[in-house]
């Protein structure tokens, strides 16, 4: 099912498809991906961890489709080329806070052609479109694509946090919702 399109991406909820699974898998095996992610980074062993993934990222998405981690299809290929989030970051206790994430993880093999931050823009958009004021992204120290991204993205930055994710620092990054 569609959550929201842009010119070049087709934004989706992800399945238990066979597809789906192999994809994640792919993409989180690899130790150039995983390693900015989660409060402890480690790349999964197979597709049974995939299909975890994909489970645990539906739960953490709202009915209404407000918050969600979603795949990213590609409009002209229908490749996959990873995931953007709306989601509520994981406190220090790992339950979730008011504050509201935005990121992106993309297989390697679609770095550098724009989708992380066409997705995010979008994503960004449709959040403040619903009434969504402020928003965060949350960067392991060294991650200079991220980085680029959120600044492309308008984003701030805010300086070191570890108000989330089981307490790690984390480079903090803030984009407030304009008046209309």
């Amino acid at each position: 099912m569609t959550v929201f399109e842009t010119d070049r991406l087709i934004v989706r909820h992800w399945t238990e498809s066979d597809a789906d699974v192999a994809r994640v898998f792919d993409i989180m095996r690899r130790w150039e991906v995983a390693r900015w992610l989660g409060a402890e980074p480690r790349v999964l062993e197979n597709e049974a961890e995939a299909l975890g993934f994909i489970q645990r990222w539906r739960a953490r998405a709202s009915a209404d489709d407000r918050y969600g981690i979603w795949a990213v299809d590609v409009r002209d290929t229908g490749v996959t080329v990873g995931s953007v989030l709306v989601v509520p970051l994981p406190g220090v206790d790992n339950e979730p806070t008011t504050d509201i994430e935005v990121g992106w993880h993309l297989h390697p093999d679609s770095w550098g052609n724009g989708y992380a931050t066409e997705a995010g823009r979008a994503a960004i958009e449709r959040a403040f479109g619903a009434g969504l004021q402020e928003i965060f992204a949350v960067i392991r120290e060294g991650n200079a694509p991220s980085v680029a991204v959120a600044r492309r993205l308008g984003m701030a930055p805010i300086g070191k946090r570890r108000d989330w994710y089981g307490g790690v620092e984390l480079d903090t990054y803030h984009l407030a919702a304009t008046p209309d």
